[in-house]
């Protein structure tokens, strides 16, 4: 499977210590099956940092049976719920090599985020969630993953945007 990461550098090697904590899936290397979505978030964080925009593109292996993997099909309620325990600091997301599932943008992040403070209910914040656009997010959690089943293709400089 092809997948892409978004970035102010090329990845040739990716590392998972340079992780933030508290993130949707824990801590680990993050990578779409979108390449518009990566590209969107290396030119958003090229903007904040005054620099380029960087598309990674890897290969990750589609034998991944060896792997403790953990996918999230859909929004519902096992999901809010594993994503508010890891950006509470959980470590549920220890337990696994890969974790796959939507990705909390913006608009995702929005009802999340009402959700988390208790602002709107769990069925309120899930019937909210339909309505947003298709995205996916893949976390290496394991640098074993990264060793063994995922291949740097190339990286390409995305252009500016005015």
């Amino acid at each position: 499977m092809i997948v892409y990461h978004g970035s102010t550098s090329e990845v040739r090697h990716p590392d998972i210590s340079f992780s933030k904590n508290n993130l949707d899936f824990g801590r680990g290397f993050y990578m779409t099956s979108y390449r518009e979505q990566a590209e969107r978030w290396a030119k958003r964080k090229a903007m904040r940092c005054q620099s380029k925009a960087f598309l990674s593109i890897y290969e990750l292996a589609d034998d991944l049976s060896a792997y403790r993997v953990l996918r999230f099909t859909k929004i519902d309620e096992t999901w809010l719920d594993f994503i508010c325990s890891c950006r509470r600091g959980g470590k549920d997301y220890q337990s696994y090599d890969i974790i796959q599932g939507p990705i909390a943008d913006d608009d995702v992040f929005q009802c999340v985020s009402f959700y988390y403070r208790g602002i709107w209910t769990r069925e309120h914040t899930l019937e909210e969630l339909r309505f947003c656009r298709p995205n996916d997010q893949i976390a290496v959690i394991s640098s074993t993953v990264i060793d063994k089943s995922l291949t740097f293709v190339k990286s390409v400089v995305l252009e500016e945007t005015p």
